[in-house]
């Protein structure tokens, strides 16, 4: 398994290459229209268009019926896994974690992507609230300082996927932990979700409404309509 990992790994750095024609958005439309999911799964929508959370729930609510119950949101949580097992192994090593970072979900380590792109520039790695603000003064050295003026409307604490996700998790796919070879086994990952699943259900009623879910901080900033406190 360990050669078989650090295979892969010599492929990460390559396969990252491969990934920088897709350009980082540079519009200035503010803050991405972003969803990340309790799974890890990131939706986007256009600017104007309605929070994607909506993307998210009305794909997990298998039958339609406007509750999101325990097994509809376990079984979304395999769902996401079974993608991101890009060579079917039951695990999720080092690359799959690699190409979820930088491909999939590059806004959790300060990536932005235009609605429709793949992934972001390789390498990026921009601290999160400059990667969300296109008009941040940088000065050039010639000023009094060389640091950029940071927003006031995200706090910057907020790490990774946390301001886009109902958990203030940073790192939804390795959340539940890593095993002795660095890799995150199917066990913890939806091991994980059933946490996800217990934080998000507070009431206990097994399962979860569209309008009783915490918005995310984007979506607050975003003018989303405060439910309950996160």
């Amino acid at each position: 398994m360990a050669a078989q990992v650090s295979r892969r790994l010599l492929g990460v750095a390559a396969a990252l290459v491969l990934l920088a024609p897709a350009a980082l958005a540079q519009d200035d439309e503010g803050l991405p229209n972003v969803f990340i999911s309790p799974a890890g799964k990131p939706f986007r929508a256009p600017h104007g268009a309605p929070y994607p959370v909506v993307d998210w729930f009305r794909q997990a609510d298998k039958n339609s019926d406007g509750k999101l119950d325990h097994a509809e949101f376990i079984a979304d949580a395999a769902a996401f896994f079974k993608e991101l097992d890009l060579n079917n192994s039951g695990l999720l090593d080092p690359y799959d974690v690699a190409m979820y970072e930088h491909r999939t979900a590059p806004e959790i380590i300060g990536g932005r992507v235009r609605v429709g792109d793949l992934g972001p520039r390789a390498g990026q790695a921009a601290r999160l609230w400059l990667a969300q603000y296109d008009d941040v003064p940088v000065t050039d050295g010639s000023g009094d300082s060389d640091q950029p003026k940071k927003p006031q409307t995200l706090d910057e604490t907020l790490q990774g996927a946390s301001p886009y996700s109902l958990l203030p998790i940073p790192e939804p796919i390795t959340a539940g932990g890593l095993d002795a070879r660095g890799v995150v086994t199917k066990a913890a990952y939806m091991a994980q979700a059933e946490r996800n699943f217990s934080a998000l259900d507070e009431d206990d009623r097994g399962y979860l409404t569209l309008d009783s879910l915490p918005l995310t901080k984007v979506q607050e900033l975003l003018g989303g309509k405060k439910r309950r406190r996160r």
